[in-house]
């Protein structure tokens, strides 16, 4: 068997009932969550601010206890280990570089806290300069590097340890955005390059469908849905899903609530004969270059329709434009929508262990 089938075949990380609860009397911040993630893959943690995301990172890493549950490492039990015993790094949102040291020596620390000598420990920090395209910069400090520049010293910092799953908590936060764009190109070939496991917490939808084989989307301590990428924006498994990705539109039916996105709508004038769908008025209209977003507000809505939205192409949009409080039929095609929730058709997802329902469903299908 080659390196790569032996690579998607091994699981480099498994979390069992994993759970964080800070006290009795507040809802656990990680509740008993279950996950594999595949040797060789880069696996993003997403979802809203205290949704337990950066929670179930800093468990992995040991620096933060383990209220109930396990976290395996290539089948080995780490849930108890120091942080330094467990064959992960991390590789913090601040880079954490020493301000008074060298590029060199902060990439070098870790080794020197071993006890290697100094020769050793700067030849092996040089070559891992060199491999981030840093060797030119390595007697540097901190402050006399780009925010780009830092975090491939972090990044060589962390490989020093040879650690066997790297973990990245918002690596890219603090970067504007034209560099958050080009260091995720950089953070995904380096990746590849390396063969290890990246487990990346992420708030941004568009970095981890950027970088991700697999992403682990949560809300209030729980997984909502694990899957690529494509699985996860085009078949979104629950409400929530649908409408922090963005693009979907949550709609009631006759089959029951459904995510369709706005891509895929379909809106023609009110006056045009022989069309029918939904009544709708064009309330906001956004260009956004090669794509013309609508706003729409529907004619009979209920409450908990708060928005709608259409996504027209700009040579669609120049060649039949709309216009402020114009009055539209709004209509889908019936293989566009996607059924949400506990009875909805989910995709396999390899890597995850079956989804248990969320508590909120359970009382639903109670009631």
């Amino acid at each position: 068997m080659d390196a790569a089938a032996a690579t998607t075949n091994t699981i480099a990380v498994e979390i069992v009932a994993l759970t964080k609860q800070y006290a009795i009397d507040i809802p656990a911040a990680v509740d008993q969550i279950d996950l594999r993630i595949a040797s060789g893959s880069y696996c993003c943690l997403l979802g809203p601010s205290g949704c337990g995301k950066s929670t179930t990172l800093r468990m992995i890493a040991g620096h933060e206890t383990v209220t109930h549950g396990d976290i395996l490492l290539e089948n080995r039990n780490i849930t108890r280990l120091p942080a330094a015993a467990r064959g992960t790094a991390m590789m913090f949102q601040s880079f954490a570089l020493f301000p008074h040291l060298s590029a060199l020596d902060n990439v070098a620390f870790s080794l020197k806290m071993k006890g290697v000598a100094k020769a050793e420990r700067h030849r092996r920090a040089a070559e891992l300069l060199e491999r981030v395209a840093m060797g030119h910069l390595a007697q540097r400090k901190p402050g006399e590097l780009s925010g780009g520049q830092q975090q491939r010293v972090a990044l060589a910092r962390a490989l020093i340890t040879e650690p066997k799953v790297l973990l990245l908590d918002e690596p890219l936060s603090a970067l504007d955005p034209f560099l958050r764009v080009q260091m995720r190109a950089e953070l995904r070939r380096w990746q590849k390059e390396l063969g290890l496991t990246f487990i990346h917490v992420t708030h941004s939808q568009e970095e981890a469908m950027a970088l991700a084989d697999t992403m682990v989307v949560m809300n209030h301590g729980l997984i909502e849905q694990v899957g690529s990428p494509h699985q996860v924006y085009n078949h979104p498994a629950s409400e929530f899903v649908a409408r922090f990705m963005g693009g979907h539109n949550v709609l009631q039916t006759p089959a029951g609530q459904v995510a369709v996105r706005n891509d895929h709508m379909r809106i023609v004038p009110a006056t045009e004969p022989g069309d029918s769908g939904l009544r709708a008025t064009i309330t906001d209209l956004e260009y956004q270059g090669i794509y013309v977003l609508l706003g729409l507000a529907l004619a009979e809505a209920p409450p908990s329709l708060k928005s709608v939205s259409v996504l027209l192409h700009e040579s669609h949009f120049l060649a039949r434009p709309f216009a402020l409080g114009q009055q539209v039929l709004l209509s889908w095609e019936e293989a566009h929508a996607r059924l949400l929730g506990p009875g909805a058709q989910r995709p396999a997802m390899r890597t995850s262990q079956p989804q248990k329902p969320r508590r909120d469903e359970l009382a639903a299908m109670a009631a």
